[in-house]
Protein backbone atom coordinates (compact mmCIF):
# COMPACT_ATOMS: atom_id res chain seq x y z
CA UNK A 1 0.00 0.00 0.00
CA UNK A 2 0.87 4.19 0.06
CA UNK A 3 1.55 6.01 3.01
CA UNK A 4 2.85 9.50 3.28
CA UNK A 5 5.71 9.26 5.88
CA UNK A 6 7.92 11.58 7.98
CA UNK A 7 11.79 10.80 7.59
CA UNK A 8 13.12 13.23 9.96
CA UNK A 9 11.88 16.22 12.28
CA UNK A 10 12.64 19.21 10.28
CA UNK A 11 10.99 23.31 10.36
CA UNK A 12 10.51 22.87 6.31
CA UNK A 13 9.84 18.99 6.58
CA UNK A 14 8.25 17.09 3.91
CA UNK A 15 6.35 13.87 3.50
CA UNK A 16 7.68 10.81 1.39
CA UNK A 17 4.95 8.46 -0.46
CA UNK A 18 6.41 5.44 -0.38
CA UNK A 19 5.01 2.09 -0.67
CA UNK A 20 4.80 0.23 2.41
CA UNK A 21 3.66 -3.74 3.90
CA UNK A 22 -0.27 -3.47 4.83
CA UNK A 23 -0.60 -3.33 8.52
CA UNK A 24 -2.01 -6.92 9.96
CA UNK A 25 -4.43 -6.27 12.78
CA UNK A 26 -3.06 -7.61 15.90
CA UNK A 27 -6.01 -9.17 18.58
CA UNK A 28 -7.57 -5.84 19.41
CA UNK A 29 -7.05 -4.06 16.14
CA UNK A 30 -9.26 -3.07 13.40
CA UNK A 31 -8.05 -2.77 10.02
CA UNK A 32 -9.38 -0.04 8.15
CA UNK A 33 -9.34 1.02 4.61
CA UNK A 34 -9.25 5.06 4.41
CA UNK A 35 -12.14 6.76 2.74
CA UNK A 36 -10.69 10.11 4.18
CA UNK A 37 -7.91 11.38 5.96
CA UNK A 38 -7.87 14.77 7.65
CA UNK A 39 -5.08 17.38 7.38
CA UNK A 40 -4.62 19.30 10.75
CA UNK A 41 -2.14 22.29 12.48
CA UNK A 42 -1.32 18.94 14.29
CA UNK A 43 0.93 17.68 11.42
CA UNK A 44 2.56 20.53 11.79
CA UNK A 45 3.64 20.19 15.28
CA UNK A 46 4.43 16.41 14.47
CA UNK A 47 6.76 17.22 11.57
CA UNK A 48 8.55 20.20 12.68
CA UNK A 49 9.35 18.53 16.40
CA UNK A 50 7.59 20.67 18.36
CA UNK A 51 5.42 18.22 20.33
CA UNK A 52 8.44 15.72 20.48
CA UNK A 53 8.41 16.44 24.37
CA UNK A 54 5.35 15.04 24.41
CA UNK A 55 5.60 12.42 21.53
CA UNK A 56 8.45 11.06 20.01
CA UNK A 57 9.07 8.80 17.12
CA UNK A 58 10.64 6.36 15.50
CA UNK A 59 11.54 6.98 12.01
CA UNK A 60 10.20 6.78 8.86
CA UNK A 61 6.44 7.23 10.84
CA UNK A 62 3.55 7.16 8.59
CA UNK A 63 1.52 10.16 9.40
CA UNK A 64 -1.98 11.42 10.03
CA UNK A 65 -4.08 11.36 12.78
CA UNK A 66 -7.79 11.59 11.89
CA UNK A 67 -9.78 8.95 9.05
CA UNK A 68 -13.28 8.04 8.26
CA UNK A 69 -13.31 4.52 6.67
CA UNK A 70 -14.11 1.08 6.02
CA UNK A 71 -13.41 -2.00 8.08
CA UNK A 72 -11.36 -4.78 5.80
CA UNK A 73 -10.64 -7.23 9.10
CA UNK A 74 -10.69 -7.73 12.48
CA UNK A 75 -8.90 -8.97 15.49
CA UNK A 76 -9.40 -11.96 17.32
CA UNK A 77 -11.03 -9.91 20.48
CA UNK A 78 -12.66 -7.64 18.76
CA UNK A 79 -16.54 -8.26 19.02
CA UNK A 80 -17.95 -4.44 18.31
CA UNK A 81 -17.32 -4.28 14.65
CA UNK A 82 -17.09 -6.25 11.81
CA UNK A 83 -16.28 -6.12 7.91
CA UNK A 84 -17.92 -3.29 6.19
CA UNK A 85 -18.58 -1.35 9.02
CA UNK A 86 -18.13 2.99 8.44
CA UNK A 87 -16.22 3.97 10.98
CA UNK A 88 -13.86 6.93 12.13
CA UNK A 89 -10.96 7.66 14.75
CA UNK A 90 -8.65 9.81 15.80
CA UNK A 91 -5.70 7.63 15.38
CA UNK A 92 -3.83 7.30 18.80
CA UNK A 93 -0.89 9.08 19.33
CA UNK A 94 1.53 6.78 19.44
CA UNK A 95 0.16 4.80 16.72
CA UNK A 96 -0.57 7.28 13.67
CA UNK A 97 -1.19 6.47 10.32
CA UNK A 98 -4.12 8.20 8.81
CA UNK A 99 -1.81 9.44 5.27
CA UNK A 100 -1.85 5.61 4.27
CA UNK A 101 -4.46 3.44 2.58
CA UNK A 102 -5.30 1.39 5.27
CA UNK A 103 -4.27 1.63 9.17
CA UNK A 104 -4.63 -0.93 11.35
CA UNK A 105 -6.56 0.93 14.58
CA UNK A 106 -7.05 -0.62 18.26
CA UNK A 107 -10.77 -1.02 19.09
CA UNK A 108 -10.90 0.98 21.68
CA UNK A 109 -10.21 4.17 19.30
CA UNK A 110 -12.79 3.52 16.98
CA UNK A 111 -16.56 4.76 16.50
CA UNK A 112 -19.33 3.98 14.39
CA UNK A 113 -19.42 6.79 11.69
CA UNK A 114 -22.71 9.22 12.04
CA UNK A 115 -24.95 7.95 10.22
CA UNK A 116 -26.04 11.44 9.19
CA UNK A 117 -22.74 12.18 7.35
CA UNK A 118 -20.72 10.94 4.39
CA UNK A 119 -17.14 9.51 4.30
CA UNK A 120 -15.74 13.37 3.54
CA UNK A 121 -17.85 14.96 6.57
CA UNK A 122 -17.09 12.23 8.93
CA UNK A 123 -13.25 12.79 8.62
CA UNK A 124 -13.67 16.05 10.18
CA UNK A 125 -15.33 15.33 13.21
CA UNK A 126 -13.36 12.91 15.60
CA UNK A 127 -10.45 15.46 16.29
CA UNK A 128 -12.48 18.73 17.16
CA UNK A 129 -15.04 16.41 18.48
CA UNK A 130 -12.99 15.10 21.18
CA UNK A 131 -11.05 18.57 21.49
CA UNK A 132 -14.64 19.65 22.69
CA UNK A 133 -15.63 16.84 24.59
CA UNK A 134 -12.47 16.11 26.93
CA UNK A 135 -11.86 20.35 27.13
CA UNK A 136 -14.99 21.16 28.78
CA UNK A 137 -15.84 17.37 30.66
CA UNK A 138 -11.54 16.89 31.89
CA UNK A 139 -9.71 19.70 31.71
CA UNK A 140 -12.73 22.44 32.81
CA UNK A 141 -14.99 20.25 34.74
CA UNK A 142 -17.92 22.46 33.58
CA UNK A 143 -21.37 22.47 35.28
CA UNK A 144 -24.98 23.20 34.49
CA UNK A 145 -25.37 27.11 35.17
CA UNK A 146 -21.91 28.13 34.14
CA UNK A 147 -20.75 30.11 31.38
CA UNK A 148 -17.67 29.70 28.67
CA UNK A 149 -16.73 31.86 25.42
CA UNK A 150 -15.20 30.96 22.81
CA UNK A 151 -13.33 33.45 20.90
CA UNK A 152 -13.13 32.74 17.31
CA UNK A 153 -15.49 29.70 18.22
CA UNK A 154 -17.26 30.08 14.67
CA UNK A 155 -15.37 27.61 12.85
CA UNK A 156 -14.93 23.50 12.94
CA UNK A 157 -14.09 23.33 17.22
CA UNK A 158 -17.29 25.97 17.94
CA UNK A 159 -19.55 23.52 15.35
CA UNK A 160 -18.79 20.49 18.07
CA UNK A 161 -18.21 22.85 21.42
CA UNK A 162 -21.21 24.92 21.20
CA UNK A 163 -23.95 21.86 21.21
CA UNK A 164 -22.25 19.99 23.73
CA UNK A 165 -21.65 22.66 26.33
CA UNK A 166 -25.61 23.45 25.88
CA UNK A 167 -26.26 19.43 26.08
CA UNK A 168 -23.76 20.38 29.40
CA UNK A 169 -26.26 23.41 30.41
CA UNK A 170 -23.90 25.85 30.10
CA UNK A 171 -24.26 29.49 28.30
CA UNK A 172 -22.06 30.05 25.42
CA UNK A 173 -20.96 32.93 23.99
CA UNK A 174 -18.58 33.56 20.79
CA UNK A 175 -17.05 35.84 18.52
CA UNK A 176 -16.72 35.37 14.76
CA UNK A 177 -17.24 36.96 11.40
CA UNK A 178 -20.84 38.13 10.44
CA UNK A 179 -21.64 35.24 7.76
CA UNK A 180 -21.73 32.87 10.97
CA UNK A 181 -23.85 34.18 13.35
CA UNK A 182 -26.66 32.69 12.09
CA UNK A 183 -25.41 29.65 11.79
CA UNK A 184 -23.54 29.59 15.35
CA UNK A 185 -27.04 30.51 17.31
CA UNK A 186 -28.42 27.66 15.60
CA UNK A 187 -26.32 25.68 17.36
CA UNK A 188 -27.32 26.88 20.71
CA UNK A 189 -25.15 30.27 21.17
CA UNK A 190 -26.29 33.08 23.68
CA UNK A 191 -24.72 35.91 22.61
CA UNK A 192 -22.72 35.82 19.17
CA UNK A 193 -20.16 39.06 19.03
CA UNK A 194 -18.74 40.18 15.45
CA UNK A 195 -15.95 40.66 15.88
CA UNK A 196 -15.42 43.46 12.85
CA UNK A 197 -18.33 45.68 14.75
CA UNK A 198 -17.85 45.15 18.59
CA UNK A 199 -15.34 43.82 21.36
CA UNK A 200 -17.11 40.96 23.45
CA UNK A 201 -14.34 42.06 26.32
CA UNK A 202 -16.90 45.25 26.52
CA UNK A 203 -19.77 43.64 26.44
CA UNK A 204 -19.01 40.54 29.46
CA UNK A 205 -17.65 40.14 32.43
CA UNK A 206 -17.57 37.24 34.74
CA UNK A 207 -16.92 34.54 32.92
CA UNK A 208 -16.69 30.83 33.90
CA UNK A 209 -14.43 29.39 31.41
CA UNK A 210 -12.43 30.68 28.26
CA UNK A 211 -11.92 28.22 25.33
CA UNK A 212 -8.94 29.79 23.62
CA UNK A 213 -8.89 29.44 19.91
CA UNK A 214 -6.66 31.95 18.68
CA UNK A 215 -3.07 31.63 20.96
CA UNK A 216 -0.92 34.77 22.21
CA UNK A 217 -2.54 37.76 20.60
CA UNK A 218 -6.00 36.68 22.35
CA UNK A 219 -4.85 36.31 25.61
CA UNK A 220 -4.98 39.24 27.44
CA UNK A 221 -8.83 39.85 26.11
CA UNK A 222 -9.13 36.66 27.32
CA UNK A 223 -8.11 37.05 30.92
CA UNK A 224 -9.97 40.63 30.76
CA UNK A 225 -13.40 39.07 30.70
CA UNK A 226 -12.48 35.68 33.52
CA UNK A 227 -14.12 35.92 36.81
CA UNK A 228 -12.06 35.16 39.80
CA UNK A 229 -11.53 31.77 40.10
CA UNK A 230 -11.76 31.17 36.34
CA UNK A 231 -10.11 28.85 33.96
CA UNK A 232 -8.80 29.37 30.18
CA UNK A 233 -8.21 26.59 28.29
CA UNK A 234 -6.15 26.95 25.09
CA UNK A 235 -6.01 24.93 21.96
CA UNK A 236 -2.88 26.98 20.93
CA UNK A 237 -0.16 28.54 23.83
CA UNK A 238 1.28 25.54 24.62
CA UNK A 239 1.61 23.48 28.02
CA UNK A 240 2.94 24.33 31.04
CA UNK A 241 3.30 22.51 34.50
CA UNK A 242 -0.19 21.43 35.32
CA UNK A 243 0.45 20.02 31.89
CA UNK A 244 3.34 17.80 32.91
CA UNK A 245 1.33 16.74 35.77
CA UNK A 246 -1.26 15.73 34.46
CA UNK A 247 -0.15 13.44 32.41
CA UNK A 248 2.87 12.76 34.60
CA UNK A 249 5.66 13.47 32.66
CA UNK A 250 9.42 13.11 33.75
CA UNK A 251 10.63 15.65 36.15
CA UNK A 252 12.70 17.40 33.48
CA UNK A 253 10.35 17.26 30.77
CA UNK A 254 8.05 18.86 34.14
CA UNK A 255 11.06 21.40 34.62
CA UNK A 256 10.96 22.20 30.84
CA UNK A 257 6.91 22.85 30.90
CA UNK A 258 6.95 24.95 33.54
CA UNK A 259 9.35 27.10 32.20
CA UNK A 260 7.89 27.22 28.76
CA UNK A 261 4.77 27.94 30.56
CA UNK A 262 5.44 30.15 33.24
CA UNK A 263 4.27 33.32 32.01
CA UNK A 264 0.68 31.78 31.35
CA UNK A 265 0.77 30.79 34.59
CA UNK A 266 1.32 34.18 35.98
CA UNK A 267 -1.15 36.52 33.65
CA UNK A 268 -3.73 34.07 34.91
CA UNK A 269 -2.80 34.10 38.80
CA UNK A 270 -2.49 38.10 38.01
CA UNK A 271 -6.52 37.86 37.90
CA UNK A 272 -6.81 35.16 40.04
CA UNK A 273 -7.53 32.47 37.56
CA UNK A 274 -5.95 29.07 36.01
CA UNK A 275 -4.15 28.01 33.11
CA UNK A 276 -4.50 24.86 31.22
CA UNK A 277 -3.50 23.51 27.85
CA UNK A 278 -5.39 20.75 25.69
CA UNK A 279 -3.16 17.93 23.72
CA UNK A 280 -6.45 15.19 23.07
CA UNK A 281 -6.06 11.88 23.18
CA UNK A 282 -8.32 9.08 21.32
CA UNK A 283 -11.14 8.12 23.08
CA UNK A 284 -13.82 5.60 21.00
CA UNK A 285 -16.11 5.59 23.97
CA UNK A 286 -16.11 9.69 24.05
CA UNK A 287 -16.50 9.56 20.32
CA UNK A 288 -19.24 7.18 20.24
CA UNK A 289 -21.27 10.15 22.31
CA UNK A 290 -19.73 12.57 19.93
CA UNK A 291 -21.27 10.60 17.36
CA UNK A 292 -24.63 10.71 18.75
CA UNK A 293 -24.22 14.85 19.08
CA UNK A 294 -23.41 14.68 15.65
CA UNK A 295 -26.91 13.00 14.35
CA UNK A 296 -29.28 14.80 17.59
CA UNK A 297 -28.43 17.91 16.35
CA UNK A 298 -27.68 17.16 12.20
CA UNK A 299 -23.78 18.77 12.29
CA UNK A 300 -22.50 18.95 9.09
CA UNK A 301 -18.76 20.18 9.92
CA UNK A 302 -16.83 22.34 6.95
CA UNK A 303 -14.75 21.00 4.92
CA UNK A 304 -12.47 22.79 2.03
CA UNK A 305 -13.73 22.17 -1.75
CA UNK A 306 -10.17 21.47 -2.87
CA UNK A 307 -9.74 17.42 -3.93
CA UNK A 308 -6.32 16.41 -2.85
CA UNK A 309 -5.08 13.08 -3.47
CA UNK A 310 -1.80 11.10 -1.22
CA UNK A 311 0.29 12.39 -4.02
CA UNK A 312 -0.67 15.89 -3.28
CA UNK A 313 0.17 15.26 0.12
CA UNK A 314 2.82 18.25 1.12
CA UNK A 315 0.73 20.47 -0.75
CA UNK A 316 -2.71 20.28 1.46
CA UNK A 317 -0.05 20.25 4.52
CA UNK A 318 0.54 23.65 2.78
CA UNK A 319 -2.45 24.92 2.51
CA UNK A 320 -3.52 24.25 6.16
CA UNK A 321 -0.15 26.01 7.05
CA UNK A 322 -0.19 28.73 5.27
CA UNK A 323 -3.69 29.11 2.88
CA UNK A 324 -6.72 30.36 3.76
CA UNK A 325 -8.91 26.36 3.87
CA UNK A 326 -12.75 27.12 3.88
CA UNK A 327 -13.87 24.29 6.11
CA UNK A 328 -11.41 21.04 6.86
CA UNK A 329 -8.79 20.09 4.21
CA UNK A 330 -9.30 16.16 3.42
CA UNK A 331 -7.03 13.74 1.34
CA UNK A 332 -9.40 11.35 -0.57
CA UNK A 333 -8.42 7.58 -1.65
CA UNK A 334 -10.32 5.81 -4.09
Amino acid sequence: MQAAQLDKYDKQFKLVVRDVPTPTPSANEVLVKVRYAAVNPLEMLIGTGSVKLIQNYQMPVTMGNEISGEVMGVGVNVDDYQVGDAVYARLPLPQQGGFAEYVAVDQAALAPMAKTLDFAHAAAVPLTGLTAYQGLHEELGAKSGQSVMIPGGSGSFGQMAIPLAKQMGLEVSVSGNAESREGVMALGATNYFDFRQENYWEKLSSVDYVIDTLGQKEFAHELQILKPGGRVLSLRMGPNRQFAKDHQLSWWKTALFALAGRNFDKQTASVGADYRFIFVRSDGEQLWEITRVVEENQIEPAIDPTVFHLTDINKALDLVANGRPKGKVLIQFD
